[in-house]
């Protein structure tokens, strides 16, 4: 098994496992209950952590620079196809009327 990531809250880190499971890896969850050894225990080793099989490793690290990659620029405000309203950028759908973003924008 790797490590792929790790966080300081167990939010980041479940949400990563439910992404890489969503994508068919198999990725498991550790130290999400370690936040009470902080103290006694480096910081960053109580951290929850990402972990997948060595086969998925590389995929695993691909992915998770392709959604770095889609956080770090959210892009321009967009217009909804559907209802008018303005979305911000990093949404992929309208908020209002729930229409999905054009890819062309």
């Amino acid at each position: 098994m790797k490590k792929v990531y790790a966080a300081p809250d167990s939010l980041s880190a479940g949400h990563v496992r439910n992404l890489l499971q969503q994508a068919g890896i198999d990725a498991r969850l550790r130290n999400q209950y370690l936040t009470g050894g902080v103290g006694d225990l480096p910081v960053n080793e109580c951290w929850p952590e990402v972990w997948v099989d060595d086969s998925d490793e590389l995929r695993a690290l691909s992915l998770l620079a392709e959604l770095k990659a889609q956080t770090a620029r959210p892009g321009p405000d967009w217009v909804c196809p559907q209802c008018g309203e303005v979305n911000e950028g990093q949404f992929s759908e309208c908020w209002r009327c729930g229409a999905q973003r054009k890819s062309l924008e």
